[in-house]
C-alpha cells in the first residue's frame, strides 16, 4: 500500500495535465481532478511493469477514460458566448490563411492574430470542429441561458498523444528545444535555424533527427 501511495504522490502531476485539458467545460475543476485521481489509483494498481511500458503512456488513457465518464454522466459541455465567437473568428482566419499560404496557420501565429494565449486557440479549435446548437442569449446576462450547448466528444488518443509530446518537450535541453520551436512552432527552415543557433544546415539536420527520434521513444 505504501507503495502504491508513493507511486499516486509521484505521479499526481499526470492528473493535473490531463484535468487541464478541460478546465473551461461547465464542471468544477475539483471534480475533474477528482475523477483524474480515480483513475491514476486504478492505473497504480493494474499497471504490468513486464509490459514494457513507461507508467505514465499507460496511466494518461485511464486517467482520461475516468474523466471521460465524469462528462458522460453530465451529459453535455457548454461553451460561453466570447469562445464561440472566437472559434467562428479563428476558423475564418484558418481558411484565408491557407488560401493565401498554401498551408494551415501554427498556434503561435493564430495567437500573435488574435492576442490571447495557446489554451484559449486550442479551445476555440475544438468549439470550431462540433456542430453546435444556440440556447438563448442575453447579452446582459450571464445566467445559465447565456450559453451554447455542444454534445461531448473527447478524442482521447489524441488528448493522450499531446500530453506526452508535452513531457517530452519539456525533457529537451534550451537548445533543443530552441531548435524544435524554430523548425516546427515557428516554421524556420533549416538554413535559417542553423544561422540562428550558430550551426550549420548539416548539423541541425541531424540533431533533428536525433530529437524527433528521443521524442517519439517517449511516447511510443
Amino acid at each position: 500500500m505504501q507503495d502504491e501511495d508513493k507511486i499516486v504522490n509521484d505521479n499526481i502531476g499526470l492528473v493535473h495535465s490531463c484535468a487541464k485539458r478541460f478546465k473551461y467545460r461547465n464542471l468544477d475543476y475539483d471534480d475533474i481532478f477528482q475523477s483524474g485521481c480515480i483513475g491514476l489509483v486504478k492505473a497504480v494498481r493494474s499497471f504490468d511493469k513486464n509490459r514494457g511500458l513507461q507508467f505514465s503512456t499507460y496511466a494518461v488513457p485511464v486517467i482520461l477514460g475516468e474523466i471521460k465518464q465524469l462528462f458522460r454522466n453530465n451529459s453535455s459541455i457548454k461553451v460561453g458566448r466570447k469562445l464561440k465567437d472566437l472559434s467562428i473568428k479563428v476558423k475564418k482566419e484558418c481558411e484565408d490563411f491557407l488560401l493565401k499560404h498554401e498551408r494551415q496557420p501554427t498556434i503561435s501565429e493564430l495567437c500573435k492574430k488574435f492576442e490571447v494565449e495557446s489554451e484559449k486557440i486550442l479551445e476555440a479549435l475544438e468549439v470550431s470542429k462540433v456542430p453546435m446548437s444556440l440556447t438563448s442569449y442575453n447579452e446582459d446576462c450571464e445566467d445559465s441561458n447565456n450559453q451554447i450547448d455542444i454534445p461531448v466528444e473527447f478524442d482521447e488518443d489524441k488528448i493522450s498523444e499531446n500530453i506526452l509530446l508535452s513531457e517530452a518537450f519539456e525533457s529537451l535541453c534550451d537548445q533543443d528545444k530552441t531548435l524544435i520551436r524554430l523548425r516546427y512552432f515557428k516554421g524556420l527552415t533549416q538554413s535559417k535555424t542553423a544561422k540562428v543557433l550558430n550551426l550549420t544546415q548539416v548539423q541541425v539536420s541531424r540533431r533533428e533527427k536525433i530529437i524527433i527520434n528521443m521524442i517519439y521513444r517517449k511516447i511510443s
